[in-house]
């Protein structure tokens, strides 16, 4: 042994010496049981486990706590409709064969819902444009604004991610034939492919339609032109994937930081117009309404059923429009409403949303395939941000409390609740849609829904 492994040898003998003395005063003050229980431990002893608790049923107080759905009641209640029909009408929607103006029997000039696709050079001033002539660097680049329509059962959400089929992977390898000579030389050294890099206004999830999605691009070149971006991504996937449009902004411009507001809107399909008919005649769930990217979403949620009786199988569509009609007009904390959210994100401003406009109404999905209509229920939902997955909690949860017969202050109330399993599981992805994204000052006459 040489010297230095000696020297460490005796500072562990000192550490262990001298821990022991403390233990041993301290023990000398402990009788009995309290001191047999600070005795130093065999390495081989392993304390036992605490027994397993399951996630318990949030405990709601008021006076419909025993009509409430539990969390997997719910999520089979949501995930037992035809949403195949949501979904093909979407697609309609996304290559302009249908609006979503016709839910209504409205004839609209809606941008989202006909052929017509627009390409300009030169935008309508949307920010203060500041000149570029006679800069150079940063300031010398161009910015397109594009508007993407796409199907949201067609590709993996909207994130680039790796084997994933993808919107933004799509459509930043479009664009890597823009890109200048310099980035490109700087792609082809680190051995990475030559793809565009894109901002959006709103990452969405797997599943979610978007009709009016918007993302920047620039580039140095000064060749590029605005057809030319379109019918590069337009070639990319054909029938799921079009630009409506495309125009050159200011460098300033940033989709998601220059945004004043959101709207999205949620499709809610009945069974052959009864909304009784997701349980069956012997009051069995129906078949099928699982999925699996959706697996997730109720495992945090597992509970003992509840014995409380027959809990109502229905609910009114204007109780649902009176519930969310109490969020309008004031900025609050989503953050029970919200799900995946870091750590972070969890408190504070982060989780503050201000909501413009919150409605609901009936409406009827038309069905081309075999020549009929399907009554649905359509939420209308625009404000100036949105957390993780706070809108399908947020349809989910009021169609809860509307079976329950909740008071209209009910999703006012559950925001003060100390866990998010007072709310509801997310509602499947299907129905939820992007129509579009502001920059200027918003405007209810353009709602949808009164």
């Amino acid at each position: 042994m040489n010297q230095t492994d000696r020297i460490k040898s005796n500072r562990e003998y000192n550490s262990v010496q001298r821990l022991k003395l403390v233990l041993r005063k301290y023990m000398i003050k402990q009788p009995g049981a309290a001191a047999a229980a600070l005795r130093l431990r065999s390495p081989m002893e392993r304390t036992a486990p605490p027994p397993l608790t399951g996630y318990i049923h949030y405990q709601h107080t008021d006076a419909c706590s025993l009509y409430r759905w539990t969390a997997k009641e719910s999520y089979q209640f949501m995930y037992s409709r035809p949403w195949e029909k949501v979904n093909e009408f979407y697609l309609d929607v996304v290559n302009g064969r249908q609006s979503l103006s016709q839910l209504f029997g409205k004839e609209t000039n809606d941008v989202h819902g006909d052929d017509t696709e627009v390409v300009e050079d030169c935008d309508k001033p949307e920010l203060v444009s500041v000149p570029s002539k006679n800069r150079t660097g940063r300031w010398a680049r161009v910015t397109f604004k594009i508007l993407l329509s796409y199907h949201g059962s067609s590709f993996d959400g909207w994130q680039k991610q790796p084997h994933l089929n993808t919107v933004q992977g799509l459509v930043e390898r479009s664009l890597g034939s823009f890109v200048d000579e310099k980035k490109a030389k700087l792609l082809k050294e680190k051995k990475v492919p030559i793809e565009g890099c894109t901002s959006v206004a709103g990452r969405t999830d797997k599943g979610v339609t978007a009709l009016g999605q918007v993302c920047s691009f620039y580039t140095w070149r000064k060749d590029v032109k605005a057809l030319d971006i379109k019918d590069a991504i337009n070639a990319a996937a054909p029938g799921k994937m079009r630009v409506t449009y495309v125009s050159q902004v200011s460098r300033e411009f940033h989709p998601n930081f220059s945004a004043k507001w959101r709207r999205y809107f949620y499709i809610f399909p009945f069974n052959d117009e009864n909304v009784d008919d997701a349980i069956s005649q012997d009051g069995q769930y129906a078949e099928g309404f699982g999925k699996e990217n959706c697996e997730n979403e109720v495992d945090d949620y597992e509970q003992p059923e509840l014995q409380t009786g027959e809990k109502p199988l229905s609910f009114d569509v204007s109780h649902v429009n009176h519930l969310l009609h109490q969020l309008e007009g004031k900025s609050r904390s989503f953050r029970m409403f919200a799900r995946d959210t870091k750590a972070s994100r969890n408190i504070g401003p982060p989780t503050e949303c201000f909501v413009f406009h919150a409605r609901a109404a009936e409406a009827y999905l038309p069905c081309p395939k075999d020549g009929t209509s399907m009554r649905t229920m359509c939420v209308e939902l625009v404000a100036n941000r949105f957390l993780r997955k706070m809108i399908r909690v947020l349809v989910a949860t009021a169609i809860r409390e509307a079976a329950a017969g909740a008071d209209e202050d009910a999703l006012l109330k559950l925001m003060d609740a100390t866990c998010r399993r007072a709310t509801a599981p997310p509602a499947p992805p299907d129905g939820l849609c992007l129509v579009d994204v502001g920059y200027a000052e918003f405007d209810r006459k353009n709602c949808l829904i009164p």
